[in-house]
C-alpha cells in the first residue's frame, strides 16, 4: 500500500508540473502574440489587421488586409496564397463610370 500511495503522489506532482509548464507557455505565447516580449524600438509595432473575405469557391476565398498603412488583396486557395494587388490606404478611389449629373 505505501508503494501505491507512493506512485500516486510522484503522478499528481508531475501532473501537476506539466499542467504549469502548458500555462506559462499559453500565457508566454499570448503575449508574444500581442507583442508584448520583444525589445522596444521606439516605433509602433506594425498591424496585421484582417478587413474582409469573400468566397469564390468551395476552399477559395478574396481576402483584404491591411498592413503597414497599405490595403493587400490576397487569393487565397488550399494550396497557397498569392497577392493579387497592393496600395496605399489613403489612395482615393477612382469614381464609377455613369453619367453625371
Amino acid at each position: 500500500m505505501e508503494n501505491f500511495s507512493r506512485e500516486l503522489t510522484s503522478t499528481l506532482l508531475a501532473l501537476a508540473f506539466v499542467a504549469a509548464l502548458a500555462w506559462v507557455a499559453i500565457a508566454l505565447l499570448k503575449r508574444l502574440q500581442q507583442g508584448r516580449i520583444g525589445g522596444s524600438t521606439g516605433r509602433p509595432q506594425a498591424e496585421l489587421r484582417f478587413v474582409r473575405a469573400l468566397p469564390v469557391g468551395s476552399k477559395e476565398r478574396v481576402v483584404v488586409m491591411q498592413y503597414r498603412g497599405e490595403e493587400w488583396l490576397l487569393g487565397v486557395t488550399a494550396g497557397g496564397i498569392s497577392l493579387l494587388a497592393r496600395s496605399p490606404i489613403d489612395a482615393p478611389t477612382a469614381a464609377p463610370d455613369g453619367p453625371a449629373d
